[in-house]
């Protein structure tokens, strides 16, 4: 058995990103960890893992949806910039 296809791999990876963002925070290893998790999950049930291109893409896509997910519920972080779409001399 490749080691892509052992669900315990995946979960401990999405424990060690989460880590990785209680050390660096700034919701960038959040998304990963999240999406590396539930890939894990699937990879248990037996939905993916039977190839490896197959298990990255959804590790990917669920990665993606999830840190998409965060952003909007967290929104946006202070000391970033705010983009103004209107101009304060326009009538």
């Amino acid at each position: 058995m490749d080691l892509w296809q052992l669900p315990w791999v995946w979960v401990l990876a999405g424990l060690v990103l989460g880590g990785a963002e209680m050390i660096i925070p700034g919701f960038i290893f959040l998304g990963f960890s999240i999406g590396t998790v539930v890939t894990g999950g699937l990879i248990w049930i037996g939905i993916v893992g039977k190839s490896v291109p197959i298990t990255l893409i959804t590790f990917a896509v669920l990665s993606i949806i999830a840190w998409l997910a965060l952003r909007k519920l967290m929104g946006v972080r202070r000391g970033q910039v705010k983009q103004w779409h209107d101009d304060i001399n326009e009538n």
